[in-house]
């Protein structure tokens, strides 16, 4: 995709790796809206980034997606690019989480990572079908690849938007739409809880790499251990996922 005079959405780009491309993108010369839930830290995204466009939405309640696809497009009718980069991991012990009273709680991962990005790639594909040039990108995982035992519905859900976004690339191939998975792998932010990903990559050094990928015009990104995860085999897998389970299954509770 082309990285300058782009007009780009971004979900949950108020902090993490969404506002880390945000800052990106509109230090290349676009114009870039991001939305999120929290209407104070939009603002702080914004004091950050004066040049940002902040919209607050829920993207968990489907009239609010229509709304911001309606917003979007009625008041930037030049946006190209949508980045479906909102997501939320939850942690669990499947023997211990009480499916029966507490379903709502749990059901919030796969509307977030999953209903949200496929229904808004959904209503902007035949919008940017007919722009010139124009992208969409799915922020997945390198979970989808290599599950977490621990963040099964997360790991399922990034597994899932991964599949749905090879199927939009094929639908979308002969249209002037790319479609982009970014596949990242623990990246130093608040995803899950303060603390869970310190460990990780550094965020900066990250999104500077998906967008060196971006340059490149590669269709799947990943980043440091995440790249081999994207070509592994099926044996490969599952011995990877036992030993991430090994090392991290004392942390459940």
């Amino acid at each position: 995709m082309k990285l300058t005079g782009n007009t780009i959405l971004i979900t949950g780009g108020s902090a993490g790796i969404g506002l880390a491309f945000a800052e990106r993108f509109a230090k290349a010369g676009n114009t870039v809206i991001v939305t999120g839930r929290r209407e104070h830290v939009l603002r702080q995204a914004k004091e950050k980034l004066p040049a940002l466009v902040t919209r607050v939405s829920d993207l968990n309640v489907e009239s609010e997606r229509i709304a911001l696809f309606d917003w979007v497009t009625a008041n930037y009718p030049d946006v190209n690019v949508l980045v479906n980069n909102a997501g939320i991991q939850q942690r669990m012990n499947l023997l211990k989480a009480d499916a029966k009273h507490n379903w709502g709680y749990f059901n919030q991962e796969i509307t977030t990572n999953i209903e949200a990005p496929f229904h808004l790639a959904m209503l902007f594909a035949p919008f940017f079908a007919a722009q010139a040039d124009a992208a969409i990108i799915n922020v997945t995982s390198g979970l989808a690849y290599t599950p977490l035992a621990i963040a099964p519905i997360y790991s399922a859900t990034k597994a899932a938007l991964h599949s749905f976004t090879m199927s939009l690339r094929h639908q979308l191939s002969e249209t002037s739409v790319e479609v982009i998975e970014v596949a990242p792998p623990a990246v130093n932010t608040d995803l899950g809880g303060a603390g869970l990903h310190t460990h990780g990559e550094p965020l900066d050094a990250f999104a500077d790499g998906i967008m060196k990928g971006l340059e490149e015009g590669l269709a799947e990104i990943g980043y440091g251990s995440s790249v081999a995860r994207l070509r592994m085999s099926r044996d490969e897998v599952d011995k990877h996922a036992a030993q991430l389970y090994e090392a991290t299954k004392d942390s459940m509770g």
